[in-house]
């Protein structure tokens, strides 16, 4: 559209520029006066858009630092003066768009200057003039005028102006990939021009009905917001220190490689690795994948939240404000909200988030970074919590991809094993995928930070101590391939700390534990000197390693990574060595000694006021452990550690309420308390771990927490007692009697598990260590207690759905429930979906309607047992026995029973459609009224007269 506005500058005010009257109308008019000149100089007179400076060479529009935004409110101005008349709508938002869309691109360019260089000297095109001129007659009703202003990204005119801005940095030395981007982030950040606009205008719009004053300061304050947000929060990240080094995470980062993760929960091991950045940068801009949530898994100290920094920060330099990054640590969420609208807003908590509305600014889209779902610090933890918000998570994702005012998305990050239980019931929306350990060329680029920061001795030493091979296996292809024990490998190592000979004969899990103790011991002794240390606290190292452990159990039962100082201090008076060591330290050194103490290791200020947290949360799971370990040998060697316990039943009892009646004891932390359990004592100490006598004393305790003695006791039983003290020490209403009674009595059925499974491996513990959910076969064959395991799964459920399953199932695994422990077992219509039940005897067992999807029954014994009107979907019964099994009523649908023995099965009325019963032994099976559609048979399947 030809505007009368602009028509000023091709007329009246290009005569300025030549006399002094330009100085009558003060800066803008001169500014308005050089921009005239400039058209004249590049033969652009007889112009009708300000968008046809870049027709000039794109390093001398910016050189002249023309003032867009100022020019065209002077336009304006001097228009109504001259005319006395008021532009329509349509033509101050033509020219204003133009004037914002200049002075995006200007800063820009100034904002990164580099591309001043690159962008050159080179005029604009035939092609590119023809589409600017075509901008000229360009139709803007007053509807579209409206949509420009609210949102001028989406808008017609920025469509257009974009196709002219993309082509011209193209012919200008751009790549197209570069130009795209460019132009979307100038695009995104002129309505940011436009308050601007209305800022410097003052009464010439009033007449459009424009923002008022104070509706422009508050769009101005949310972007001085946004700034700031980014500079302090974001920009900082990779910046901060590793630990207590000199260099930073952005030294030593290299980029991730991760691999797909299929609908059943499953890594796609067959798949190519891609990289992790990429990915997540293509599935920002696929429109097929907007209500998709970036869902990214990982084991411990695989670098998941360095990848949120860094990549948060990679989005605010080259992608902002197409996306605004927003990075929250998860624990940092003390409550879930009705909506993760509302806990996105008490989340973020700063000036631009404090509007009921600002996710409805469709001016800007942000990128939310949550790091850590498996540290969520909620309320609803105790109620299925993850659960809950990984589900609102999903729905919130599929509501800003269907409405045009939130186009946000979300990238969440967290370890995988926090998930178990749950997988069935998360959304589809998610598409997740797992970090891989370093491959060479990533173990390398990592070395080559190494060397830049300690020089090539002690790095060519350090691959020398990997290559040597006296060095384990599992340091070289595992351990020193995921980023956090690669660091601690290596700073270890170049302080001497570290020899292969450490390493000779362990395990995994073992090496894994002799890396953080070195490094424990490491910190203490090497990164800050003993004398330090003893300065600073008045105490010995072997006293700071005992505040530790307590610190981490602390952070562990607070939920995750941060723990109130008053809770460590009030459990340390237990211990009365250390509590007078504390007290005499005060009196010494007049300060509190503990904070000194905790500021010694890898413990920073907490999110919460009067809290310390570790730095990464594999330290506080580890010392957790060393912790438990500390109370597990005590347990059964009263006296042999020198911390005054008094181990009689009733003590012991209420030390089990106080170390596991908190939460699920997680597989990390059961992993690391058995190795450092059965690790052999060194230099000839008698070793304290004498697993038959723990096994017996917890299994006492299993057997009496069954029946309900615990809870039942007056006048205050022991989960009361710890509910009172946890309320009193985090302030918090979480947990109730019955969910600590029940995490109490579940996390010593996990170390019942993993001791059975410790002594099923040794011939002489074999007959000693065997655990039986549902007590003994009597003489008869008959259990103690066959419903004892149904009942435990009932109560359970008082926590959550399916609170058994989400907290023992994973230990199941490879327990190797022999015997006759689960012989005859009642399960009556249990939920026990994607328990693994491989080798178990289940022989007679009752497991009528079950939900067993998912369940794994290889080389289990299932004679004899009832599955009638069970749920089978998804099972897998490879190398079962089920002679004599009773599948009445079961949907088998699918099922692969090659090879299987399924002599007198009765699979009356059941589904067997394109079940595969190849090879199978069918003899004198029941098959009245089945479904046998597409079934596969072949030619040696055994059947006989008897098959109805």
């Amino acid at each position: 559209m030809a505007n009368r506005i602009f028509k000023l500058l091709t007329t009246d005010i290009k005569e300025l520029y030549s006399t002094d009257a330009a100085e009558a109308i003060g800066e803008a008019g001169k500014a308005a006066a050089e921009l005239a000149k400039m058209f004249k100089e590049q033969g652009l007179d007889n112009s009708n858009l300000l968008l046809e400076v870049l027709n000039s060479p794109l390093a001398q529009v910016v050189g002249t630092g023309l003032p867009f935004v100022g020019i065209a409110a002077k336009l304006l101005a001097v228009f109504i003066e001259k005319t006395q008349e008021q532009p329509t709508l349509a033509e101050c938002i033509f020219l204003v768009s133009q004037a914002a869309y200049l002075e995006s691109f200007n800063n820009f360019i100034k904002e990164n200057s580099f591309l001043l260089s690159r962008i050159g000297q080179t005029p604009a095109s035939e092609r590119v003039k023809q589409l600017i001129k075509k901008i000229e007659n360009f139709d803007l009703s007053d509807s579209e005028s409206k949509k420009t202003v609210l949102c001028f990204r989406d808008s017609l005119l920025a469509k257009e102006f974009n196709q002219v801005l993309s082509e011209r940095l193209q012919e200008a030395g751009l790549a197209a990939n570069e130009a795209k981007i460019l132009t979307e982030r100038v695009s995104a950040n002129t309505h940011r021009y436009f308050i601007e606009f209305w800022a410097v205008s003052g009464d010439a719009i009033k007449h459009l009905g424009q923002p008022s004053f104070r509706e422009w300061q508050q769009a101005i304050e949310k972007y001085q917001s946004i700034d700031d947000y980014l500079e302090e929060q974001i920009a900082s990240k990779p910046k901060e220190p590793v630990f207590a080094e000199d260099f930073m995470f952005k030294d030593i980062y290299v980029p991730l490689k991760a691999k797909p993760i299929d609908k059943n929960g499953k890594v796609d091991r067959d798949a190519e690795a891609f990289d992790l950045e990429t990915w997540a940068k293509e599935s920002l801009v696929d429109e097929n994948k907007q209500n998709q949530v970036m869902f990214v898994e990982a084991g411990p100290g695989r670098g998941k939240s360095v990848f949120c920094r860094m990549f948060a920060d990679w989005v605010r330099e080259n992608l902002h404000p197409v996306w605004t990054p927003v990075l929250i640590r998860l624990r940092d969420i003390l409550i879930l909200q009705k909506s993760f609208r509302e806990t996105l807003k008490e989340a973020v908590n700063t000036s631009f988030a404090k509007d009921d509305d600002w996710l409805m600014d469709r001016n800007t889209r942000y990128l939310f970074f949550l790091d850590g779902f498996d540290e969520l610090l909620m309320e609803g933890r105790s109620s299925g919590g993850l659960e809950q918000f990984i589900k609102q998570l999903g729905q919130f994702q599929r509501d800003c991809q269907q409405s045009s005012e939130m186009r946000h998305r979300v990238l969440i990050t967290g370890r995988t094993l926090a998930l178990q239980g749950i997988e069935r019931q998360m959304p589809d929306n998610l598409e997740r995928v797992a970090i891989q350990v370093m491959n060479d060329e990533l173990q390398q680029q990592w070395l080559s930070k190494w060397e830049a920061q300690f020089g090539a001795e002690k790095t060519l030493a350090f691959k020398q101590f990997l290559q040597d091979k006296r060095c384990p296996e599992q340091v070289k292809l595992d351990l020193a391939r995921e980023p956090l024990l690669l660091y601690l490998l290596a700073a270890m190592h170049r302080d001497g700390k570290l020899k292969v000979a450490d390493f000779q004969g362990t395990s995994s899990t073992k090496a894994k534990i002799l890396i953080y103790n070195q490094a424990v011991n490491w910190v203490l002794t090497e990164q800050r000197s003993k004398l330090l240390n003893r300065d600073l606290t008045e105490l010995e190292t072997e006293d700071l390693r005992r505040i530790l452990t307590e610190a981490g159990l602390c952070v562990v039962q607070s939920g995750g990574e941060c723990a109130p100082v008053a809770m460590i201090e009030e459990r340390l008076k237990s211990d009365n060595s250390v509590k007078a060591l504390l007290e005499e330290a005060q009196r010494r050194i007049g300060d509190d000694p503990l904070r000194n103490a905790l500021a010694v290791f890898y413990l920073q200020q907490g999110s919460q006021d009067g809290s310390v947290e570790f730095v990464h949360k594999s330290f506080g799971e580890f010392l957790c452990a060393e912790r438990l370990k500390e109370s597990l040998e005590e347990w059964t060697e009263p006296g042999k550690k020198g911390r005054g316990f008094n181990t009689k039943d009733s003590d012991m009892d209420w030390e089990i309420y106080d170390l596991l009646g908190y939460g699920a004891l997680t597989p990390e932390i059961v992993e690391y308390l058995m190795g450092l359990l059965t690790t052999p004592a060194v230099g000839g100490e008698e070793s304290l771990f004498h697993p038959v006598e723990l096994f017996q004393r917890l299994e006492d305790f299993y057997l009496r927490w069954c029946e309900g003695e615990f809870i039942d006791m007056l006048p205050e039983s022991l989960p009361q007692k710890k509910m009172r003290l946890l309320r009193e020490q985090l302030k918090t209403q979480d947990l109730g009697q019955r969910q600590i009674d029940v995490y109490a009595g579940l996390n010593v059925m996990i170390l019942l598990l993993e001791l059975h499974r410790y002594g099923q491996q040794r011939d002489e513990l074999k007959d000693k260590m065997v655990f039986y959910p549902c007590g003994k076969a009597n003489a008869e064959g008959k259990l103690d207690d066959a419903g004892r395991l149904l009942r435990i799964i009932g109560y359970s459920s008082c926590i959550r759905d399916s609170g058994f399953l989400q907290i023992v199932e994973i230990f199941f695994v490879g327990a190797n429930l022999n015997g006759t422990n689960l012989c005859g077992a009642d399960l009556w219509h249990a939920n026990l979906s994607g328990v693994n039940f491989s080798g178990a005897n289940l022989i007679g067992a009752n497991l009528i309607g079950a939900n067993l999807s998912g369940v794994n029954f290889s080389d289990a014994d299932l004679s004899d047992a009832n599955l009638s009107r069970a749920n089978l979907s998804d099972v897998n019964f490879g190398g079962a026995e089920l002679s004599e099994v009773n599948l009445s009523h079961a949907n088998l649908s699918g099922i692969d029973f090659s090879h299987a023995n399924l002599t007198e099965v009765n699979f009356s009325h059941a589904n067997l459609t394109e079940v595969n019963f190849s090879h199978a032994n069918l003899s004198e099976v029941n098959l009245w009224h089945t479904n046998l559609t597409n079934c596969t048979f072949s030619d040696d399947v055994k059947w006989d007269e008897n098959a109805k």
